[in-house]
């Protein structure tokens, strides 16, 4: 940094006549062209001036030195090293901000790509092994262990919890077991991207619980939002090559429980201190345990071990490996989700939920190589527009 000082009037002095006081104050007597001349004043002196930074008082009458009649000013100001432009020394609130943007990007990044790596391995596990009501059961158990041993090994903080708070974690397990299972059931039936074309109706449900069985009220824009919603989902249901009933109800089915787990949730969290990561662990242990008895009465250990060798022997022990992943995975992106919506507002939220539907299409498309017709194509986005109309319209 270099500091300037700049004298209205041109009035120049030597450090001595500052120390001799007011009567002894010279005019007429000039500081030394160059501090680095050969002078012994000079020589000695050459560092201080070239290397540290000048600080100056804005008037001689705070040095106490009075002038007959004049007024001399100073003002001084910092530049960088080349003299080109103040120097702007960002705030700490600025600095925070940036940095919690940097943080929310990359929630976003790495829950968009965590929630497209297991909707890939949850397909793959479906197709050679069509039982989803043991495949969720082994997502959810996957999730508890893994942060079972989290809080047992004190790599994460258990949370500390009250009856209270389990009674008011059951309806949203309830509703986040139904909501699980029945999207399973969809992706087991039908493509991965029509399940979540469907699914991108859910601020419809939203709306419509909230509406008549809460009560609340909504802003004409709302309204309004919901046309090309339903319009595009239906577009791209009616357009579905390969459609069937049943994948239908489960999108249809997993998005009124989501909802009502939405709203369960808002409840339930409220006065907690619990964390968003913890949170979902809990939810996700006690999900297991509704989840696992209704999964043994539908499908059976019988089922599950014919299945198991008939996988194995057509896909070998990658399917073991597949198993692993889309479990994993399913508890690493819901994981990451709720630590999001720790830290973002629910209308960011519900925004880049869009953008992660939009994000798991394109990619199930490429990789699966579904067929999609052009109006079909123009449901889907019809169907993911609204959506983000709907998220602006609440605003």
């Amino acid at each position: 940094m270099i500091s300037t000082v700049n004298q209205l009037p041109r009035t120049a002095f030597t450090v001595v006549d500052l120390a001799r006081g007011r009567s002894h104050f010279r005019r007429g007597i000039s500081l030394p062209p160059n501090p680095r001349q050969n002078t012994p004043s000079s020589s000695c002196c050459s560092s201080r001036f070239s290397l540290r930074p000048l600080c100056v008082s804005s008037s001689l009458r705070d040095l106490g030195l009075g002038l007959r009649g004049d007024r001399l000013e100073f003002k001084c100001k910092v530049y960088g090293a080349d003299r080109s432009e103040d120097v702007v020394v960002p705030s700490e609130e600025q600095r925070s901000a940036a940095t919690q943007k940097v943080k929310i990007g990359i929630y976003f990044a790495t829950w968009w790509a965590l929630n497209v790596v297991f909707n890939i391995y949850n397909k793959k596990v479906l197709n050679a092994f069509p039982y989803p009501w043991l495949t969720s059961t082994l997502s959810l158990a996957c999730g508890s262990l893994m942060m079972l041993i989290s809080w047992s090994s004190r790599i994460a903080e258990a949370p500390k919890t009250d009856f209270d708070f389990w009674k008011a974690l059951f309806p949203v397990a309830v509703a986040h077991t139904i909501g699980h299972v029945a999207a399973t059931v969809s992706m087991s039936k039908v493509a991965v991207s029509f399940t979540h074309i469907i699914k991108s109706g859910e601020p419809a449900f939203s709306v419509l619980v909230s509406r008549f069985l809460l009560g609340e009220t909504f802003p004409a824009s709302v309204y309004l939002s919901l046309v090309p919603i339903i319009g595009g989902c239906a577009l791209a249901a009616v357009t579905e090559l390969n459609f069937n009933m049943t994948g239908f109800m489960g999108a249809m089915i997993s998005n009124i429980a989501f909802v009502f787990r939405n709203i369960f949730s808002k409840r339930g969290m409220k006065g907690t201190s619990v964390s968003g990561m913890n949170y979902y662990a809990c939810l996700s242990m006690m999900s297991l345990l509704i989840l696992t008895p209704f999964a043994i009465a539908v499908e059976g250990p019988q089922m599950w071990v014919a299945g198991w060798h008939e996988a194995i022997s057509q896909i070998g022990p990658h399917f073991i490996w597949w198993i692993a992943a889309q479990s994993i995975f399913y508890h690493l992106y819901n994981q990451v989700s709720y630590m999001s919506l720790d830290e973002i507002s629910p209308l960011t939220f519900s925004i880049g939920n869009t953008m992660k539907r939009i994000s798991v299409i394109v990619s199930s498309i490429i990789i699966f190589h579904t067929p999609v017709q052009p109006i079909n194509a123009l449901g889907a986005a019809i169907a993911i527009l609204g959506t983000f109309l709907y998220s602006q319209a609440k605003r």
